[in-house]
């Protein structure tokens, strides 16, 4: 998952606290737990909740370096070529233990489509980039953390109030050990953030609990309805391979909107066209699409490299992680899980 801004501090308070780097933090990290404790219990936590999950909490530095060392907006001076990324992203071990996954959960694949519309491999594969199928899931613990990176100040808005949404997903019988995750905050099989947990979490086989911890259909019921919630098409696929003639401008067909987020993500992807209109230009797809479907043309390694025809759904995936990098291993991974 993708998390946005965040920190700075008052020294003589980070001194005092385990070393932790100077960064805008404007109270001591104990004065400031008492706030946002306050507006968790105002929102209906648990006293005994709170106990448990802030007791002896205190700022953990490697999160704080973890979270400073994180890229800032891109330059504009080009992009890394795709092909070594999906190299070592879709590569022979994780498209087999995709169809490891996809054997094992059969039973649940017409569920999945029946309800939320999504294909069992787009969801195995999501699950293949979080965490290995499951196989490292993070060991933060997701109190410290959020509670770390909202005190430090840089995205506190955003740290604050998942802090309090974990109390919340922790009030559900969770115990603080079994919350632990990625550094940012993220936990589980799909790595959701807590307010998303609190969301879109979906009990897949009935036992009246959502567990994207250790169970199968827990996990993927709760990603296939996180991608029927962000809009999700059912029966038209991601995309898909498609030549482009000898000499075609790709740049000629760049598109002149500016998306409002990840700007540098869509600006690569080029105008929308039916795949009719672009098969009038000689852009041919390798497999078929409904008549009229929209779709953007992709090229990124530049010409005479692998292209595609990105459809909506290709979006969607973005909704879980804006980068082409991630969208298109995903994308490949589902179709070699499925093949």
């Amino acid at each position: 998952m993708r998390f946005p801004r965040l920190f700075f501090a008052l020294a003589a308070a980070a001194a005092s606290i385990c070393a932790v780097p100077a960064a805008a933090q404007d109270l001591p990290f104990d004065a400031y737990m008492q706030l946002v404790i306050a507006k968790a219990r105002a929102q209906g936590v648990s006293e005994s909740t709170i106990q448990r999950m802030t007791s002896d909490l205190t700022p953990n530095p490697r999160v704080i370096e973890l979270d400073q060392s994180q890229p800032g907006s891109s330059s504009s001076s080009g992009y890394p070529r795709l092909q070594p990324y999906l190299d070592t992203h879709v590569d022979t071990a994780r498209i087999n233990g995709g169809r490891a996954v996809y054997n094992e959960t059969a039973r649940l694949h017409g569920d999945l489509l029946q309800k939320y519309g999504v294909p069992a491999e787009i969801v195995i594969a999501i699950w293949g980039h979080e965490t290995n199928y499951g196989s490292y899931r993070g060991n933060f613990d997701l109190a410290r953390s959020l509670a770390t990176l909202a005190w430090e100040g840089r995205r506190r808005e955003l740290f604050e109030s998942e802090f309090i949404a974990l109390l919340k997903v922790a009030d559900k019988g969770y115990s603080r050990e079994r919350l632990v995750g990625s550094w940012a905050g993220a936990f589980g099989n799909p790595q959701f953030l807590p307010s998303v947990y609190l969301r879109l979490a979906t009990d897949g086989d009935g036992d009246g609990m959502a567990n994207i911890f250790t169970n199968q259909a827990d996990t993927m019921a709760s990603i296939a309805r996180y991608f029927q919630d962000a809009g999700w098409r059912p029966g038209i696929p991601w995309g898909v391979g498609a030549s482009i003639p000898a000499g075609f401008d790709v740049d000629a067909y760049r598109t002149k909107l500016v998306a409002p987020v990840c700007s540098r993500v869509h600006e690569r992807h080029s105008q929308w066209k039916t795949v009719e209109e672009w098969r009038a230009l000689g852009v041919t797809p390798y497999r078929s699409l409904p008549p009229g479907t929209l779709v953007s043309l992709f090229q990124p390694d530049g010409p005479g490299t692998p292209a595609w025809l990105l459809t909506s759904n290709y979006r969607v995936i973005l909704e879980y992680n804006c980068s082409n990098y991630y969208a298109m291993s995903v994308g490949l991974l589902a179709d070699e899980i499925a093949r």
